[in-house]
Parts: structure tokens; sequence; C-alpha cells
């Protein structure tokens, strides 16, 4: 995994105190846009090897992501 990959789960492992904070976060510590971040997020969450590396965070987000898809 390389360290842009890395710094998505810990960031996402992160609790946010208010609106808006997470999105700071990201525009601030990895210098891209959140809807960039979400996509990069949602692809990683796929790779099997983010899922050795942070398997709560991934499987958390997969739960979150398949939720969604079964509300459409």
């Amino acid at each position: 995994m390389s360290v842009r990959d890395r710094a998505l789960l810990a960031l996402e492992r992160r609790s946010w105190a208010g609106p808006g904070a997470k999105e700071r976060a990201i525009r601030e510590e990895l210098g891209i846009a959140p809807v960039r971040y979400y996509q990069l997020l949602n692809a990683l969450i796929d790779d099997e090897r983010a899922l050795l590396e942070d398997p709560v965070t991934v499987n958390r987000l997969r739960r979150v992501r398949d939720a969604r898809r079964g509300r459409r």
C-alpha cells in the first residue's frame, strides 16, 4: 500500500468534532478535495491490501457502502 492509501485509512479512523472538520482535515492534511478523497477511499476499500492493513475500518466502510446501496 502507498503512503497516500495509509493516510486515507488513518484519516477515516479518526472521529470528528463537528460539521466540516473532516472536510477541512482532508484539504489540509491530504491536499485534495473531499470529493476526490471519497473516490479514492471507495476504490481503496475494495483492495485486499487495505483489508489486511486495517480490517476494522475497511469492514466498517464496506458495511456502510452496502447498506447505502441496499436503500437505493
